[in-house]
């Protein structure tokens, strides 16, 4: 899994790992604070992060076009400046008027414009690695583990929110209470969400001096198209016609995968308003496991040493890989058993750490059955992966369907809640979605940095990050309907059109595979 790796990758992947922690960490209350501070409904507060994340994703094409120009590492630098002065500035105690309103459109502005000059282009330097034809076999299963680093700053950082709102609130006498409206609890709840943009200042902060201090790691990786010519050094040479070829190509696949973010981001939105509205969040039982952030950490962690226990060359590394195995275990019970409540009080960002979980626990076990499935020459290519990721994607959607059966429609809710389902159909939601984010979101960034012809690396990958940013707006549809439709008519939607991307995927399917082999 990780043996012939290049040294490269890791700096890229931790660098990466706390941006993102930081970023998910605000991401978690993103919509819950726009409700506490400003007294917004769902639709008003799902619209506003479905265009914050859609500024996000759309700002990598500019970011791609700009570092085509500049260099990738330049770009990486001034966006995690851009950025931290974004989150600062949310940091920022302003109140809920109009001033407040505006520094938080700006904050989250600096946000997205940063994100967009560091986030493509890093992953620009880590394909890059992958083009010394010493590591290019090990192009997917990279990414793969790059993916799973961004998971881990993402698994942690509901933890980290909810753990300052709890700390604040209890501070001024107060606990969670997603039903509560008495404006001194909101008041110090808005607070207590601002604090957790602190956080990604101090997670900026760590990412830059891993960047810097391990920089001679990928320097080599670089290196635009024009620098590489200038240079003298050897570039892949494509004829028109590839060229047009490989952006049709590539363009097909942006178009898909647009259902698919729109679908995959309810996660801040119409999922966390499913958790506020109609899940129990009393827990208790075997369920405790899945809030405690350190549980499942350490559950995480031994599917690698239960791995390593079977994958080890030696018999003293497989001995070695089974005793911790085994102790990781020992420690996860007793966390569970003396230090875990009973109840546990959860809230709904909560919910947003199943997703990152699951991709960490899960990247093994899907590197070791497309290995598996290339050594007998029958690994899916990656826009079947897409269009199978459309497929199970879909899937998730029933699930949650069929969780809605009988329940109150929130508009006839009235500001109440009605929680009385179990967490165990949302973690199962959040599953399903991520066996099909496994399939879809590492699979095609691999692809475009394998397809894209070399003097528009940057720019495809910006591209990629677009197709991400429509449809991250569009996943505000869900919530802009919360209110004026049934639940199950919602989720309806999400299941059609995943189910249309994974057909005209697979309809265009040899379209695509000609023009990239």
């Amino acid at each position: 899994m990780f043996k012939g790796q290049p040294k490269g990758l890791y700096a890229l992947a931790l660098a990466n790992t706390g941006e993102r922690f930081g970023y998910y960490t605000m991401l978690a209350i993103l919509a819950l604070l726009m409700q506490a501070r400003f007294g917004w409904s769902e639709a008003a507060a799902g619209q506003v992060y479905a265009i914050f994340l859609a500024g996000v994703y759309f700002m990598p094409l500019v970011g791609g076009i700009i570092a085509d120009k500049i260099g990738y590492g330049k770009c990486v630098v001034i966006g995690i400046t851009v950025m931290f002065l974004g989150y600062l500035s949310l940091a920022l105690p302003t109140g809920n008027g109009t001033a407040a309103k505006l520094v938080m459109f700006a904050g989250l502005a600096l946000v997205a414009v940063g994100t967009g000059l560091f986030k493509g282009n890093l992953q620009v330097l880590v394909g890059n690695l992958y083009d010394d034809p010493r590591y290019s076999a090990k192009r997917d299963s990279a990414f793969s583990l790059f993916y799973m680093a961004i998971n881990i700053g993402a698994m942690f950082a509901p933890a980290m929110a909810r753990k300052i709102t709890e700390t604040m609130l209890g501070r001024q006498g107060f606990v969670y209470d997603a039903a509560c409206q008495d404006p001194a609890y909101l008041d110090a709840l808005s607070g207590a969400y601002g604090l957790c943009f602190g956080v990604a200042c101090v997670s900026l902060i760590l990412s830059v001096a891993i960047y810097f201090a391990c920089r001679g790691w990928f320097k080599h990786a670089d290196v635009t198209a024009k620098q590489a010519k200038a240079a003298a050094a050897p570039v892949e040479e494509l004829t028109p016609k590839q060229t047009k070829d490989r952006l049709v190509a590539l363009f097909l696949v942006f178009a898909v995968v647009i259902f698919f973010w729109m679908a995959f981001h309810q996660n801040g939105s119409a999922l966390t308003f499913f958790a506020k509205n109609y899940t129990d969040l009393c827990v208790t039982g075997p369920m405790r496991l899945g809030f405690n952030i350190w549980i499942l950490a350490l559950i995480a962690l031994s599917v690698y040493t239960l791995f390593s226990t079977f994958q080890s060359e030696t018999k003293k590394g497989k001995i070695l890989s089974g005793i911790f195995t085994l102790l990781i275990w020992g420690a996860a019970a007793l966390i569970f058993f003396f230090v875990t409540p009973d109840p546990v009080n959860a809230q709904p960002s909560d919910f947003q750490q199943f997703n990152p979980f699951f991709v960490v626990a899960l990247t093994p076990v899907s590197m070791a059955i497309f290995a598996a499935l290339a050594k007998k020459g029958k690994e899916p290519s990656a826009p079947k992966k897409i269009a199978l990721g459309m497929l199970v994607a879909a899937l998730g959607f029933v699930i949650i369907t069929l969780a809605s059966f009988g329940l109150t429609s929130p508009k006839d809710l009235n500001g109440t809640t009605q929680s009385i389902l179990s967490p165990g159909w949302l973690i199962s939601t959040y599953l399903t979605l991520t066996f099909a984010e496994l399939l879809l979101s590492p699979m095609g960034i691999s692809f475009v940095s394998k397809v894209a012809p070399p003097k528009y690396k940057g720019m495809m990958m910006g591209c990629w990050f677009a197709a991400t940013a429509i449809g991250n707006y569009l996943s505000s549809i869900p919530s802009m309907l919360w209110n004026r439709i049934p639940l199950m008519a919602n989720w309806g939607i999400l299941i059609a059109l995943c189910l249309i991307a994974a057909v005209i995927m697979f309809a265009l399917m040899k379209k695509i595979e000609a023009a990239t082999n």
